[in-house]
This record gives C-alpha cells, sequence and structure tokens, in this order.
C-alpha cells in the first residue's frame, strides 16, 4: 500500500481535472463527478492505481532494473529532477528528442562528445583555442549539457518509465511501446489510460500532486534499493511546496491557459471563475470522503 490517503490528496489538489470540454473519454471510469465545468477525478481510483504502480516499481529496482523519469512541463521539471537524483535514477526533463530510446546508438554519441567537450574543457586544450573557437565549444557543452545530463550515465534503455502527462509525453510513450518498456504515468483527464500499462489518476498540473507522487516513487525505489528512504531525503519537496505556496497556483487549471490567451480575456475570465467554484467543488469532494470512510469502518 501507499503512504498516501485521501485527505493528503484532496490537500494536493490531486481530484481536480480539466475542463469537461477537453477530456478524453477513456477517462471515464477514473471520474468521479462533473461539477461547474471541470472533472473530478476519483481519488480512490488515484491510490488503487498508485499503489499498483509502486508494487511494479519495487519489483523492477529488486531486479537492478532503472527508472527513467520523464515530465517536461515547468510544473515538473525541477521535482522530477530532485527526485530521480535524490534516489540515484535517470531523467529527462528539458526536452525529449525523438528517437531518445529508439535511436538510442546516435544518443549515446551526443553523450560522448558531451564528455569529451567536458575533459577538453579542464584539460588546457582551450589555451591554444581562439577565443572564437572557445566559445563556440562551450555553446555546445551547454545545448547537450541541457539536453542529456539526466541520461548522461544511462547505458542501456530503461526498465520502467514514469511519466508526467502522458499527452504532453506521447512520443516518450510512444517509443516505450514500441520496445515493450513498462510505462508508470500520472494521467488528467484530457489523457488515454489505455496507452499506459501502470496510469495513476491525478491532476498532472499542480505542483503539490505531481511532488506527493513523484515523492512516492522515488520512495519506493530506495526501500527497494535496501535504503531509508527518510535518511535519503532531502529539502527539494519542501522548497517546491513553499514556492508553489507564493505563486499561488491553480491546482487544476493546466497549461492550456497559456494557449488559451491568445483567445481572448473573455474565456480567461471563465477560468477565474471555474478556480473560485472550485472550493465549493472541494467541500462536496470531502463529503463524499467522509461517507466512504464511515462505509469502509462498517464494513469491517
Amino acid at each position: 500500500m501507499t503512504d498516501i490517503d485521501l485527505s493528503a490528496l484532496i490537500s494536493a489538489g490531486a481530484h481536480f481535472g480539466h475542463l469537461t470540454s477537453k477530456w478524453d473519454p477513456k477517462m471515464k471510469p477514473y471520474i468521479f463527478m462533473e461539477k461547474n465545468g471541470i472533472y473530478i477525478i476519483d481519488l480512490k481510483k488515484t491510490i488503487e492505481g498508485l499503489a499498483r504502480a509502486l508494487e511494479k516499481v519495487r519489483a523492477v529496482v529488486r531486479d537492478g532494473g532503472d527508472v527513467l523519469f520523464v515530465g517536461t512541463k515547468k510544473q515538473a521539471q525541477d521535482i522530477l529532477r530532485e527526485e530521480a537524483s535524490r534516489c540515484g535514477m535517470f531523467y529527462v526533463v528539458e526536452r525529449w528528442l525523438g528517437g531518445t530510446l529508439t535511436n538510442f546508438q546516435t544518443v549515446k554519441r551526443s553523450i560522448r562528445r558531451l564528455k569529451q567537450l567536458e575533459k577538453d574543457s579542464t584539460s588546457g586544450l582551450y589555451e591554444n583555442l581562439t577565443k572564437k573557437e572557445v566559445l563556440s565549444l562551450e555553446r555546445e557543452r551547454e545545448k547537450l549539457e541541457t539536453l542529456h545530463s539526466g541520461i548522461k550515465e544511462m547505458k542501456r534503455h530503461p526498465d520502467l518509465m514514469f511519466i508526467v502527462d502522458p499527452d504532453l509525453e506521447y512520443i516518450a510513450v510512444r517509443e516505450a511501446e514500441r520496445l515493450d518498456i513498462p510505462v508508470v504515468a500520472i494521467v488528467d483527464t484530457n489523457c488515454d489510460p489505455e496507452m499506459i500499462d501502470f496510469p495513476i489518476p491525478g491532476n498532472d498540473d499542480s505542483i503539490r500532486t505531481i511532488a506527493l507522487i513523484t515523492r512516492q516513487i522515488s520512495n519506493a525505489i530506495l526501500e527497494a534499493r535496501g535504503k531509508d528512504a527518510t535518511a535519503q531525503d532531502t529539502l527539494a519537496a519542501t522548497k517546491v511546496l513553499a514556492e508553489a505556496d507564493l505563486l499561488e497556483e491553480s491546482d487544476y487549471i493546466s497549461t492550456y491557459e497559456e494557449e488559451e490567451e491568445s483567445e481572448g480575456a473573455e474565456e480567461t475570465e471563465m477560468e477565474t471563475s471555474d478556480t473560485e467554484e472550485a472550493e465549493e467543488t472541494e467541500e462536496e469532494y470531502e463529503d463524499y470522503v467522509e461517507e466512504y470512510e464511515e462505509d469502509e469502518d462498517e464494513e469491517h
């Protein structure tokens, strides 16, 4: 089982989905209700999906497998970088290059080039070059470092992938499918869960939700390696959540806001209204949780 309960997920805003106009019908089994034009995710299904995912993660790591964290959206980048580094796994958070897995030999050549540039920069070789040549090499190194820093030490294909927003990272999902690499992913109401081996229904646009679920994944990896997850902990998640509070991030309005800015101020006002009405939705969901917990107590 997981260390996450319904109240923690509600506090993180994990139950807020996308607008009803932006959904995938295949997500219907994971939706609890619709309120004010927004789909509300069934958090019981989230806990069940997370439990299955953690079981798979532990099994893969115990067998000596590697996990690749993938999430290039702004909300996920820092979290995935910190958590993957914490548990000693690989990550892609800047940009998924087409062929990163299916054309891995080419990617490995780029990584070798990066390592050579890093070696040259400290070996004194640059002393014999002009400023223009050094600047050109440094720009190349920085570009390669940005793209490949998280997979620089990855010698082979990963045995499992953890993805935030598979709808955005559809190329990575397709490559994993072609190579028979199982995928664990946080799926929002606009995603196709059938493309994912171990879907975790949840708000993939909330910093708190991403941090909460990703922390569980990294803890499972550390535990499977026989390490104390709490001892390996860092201040990364605390820092990220503090920044989220400062930004007063919406827990359910997703990155489509940027796409819709050009459509006019009227739609932006509608989304703001939906954000305010979300508080009423959360109260209604909490009532549902209380009834659910009472039913569980009676059954036991």
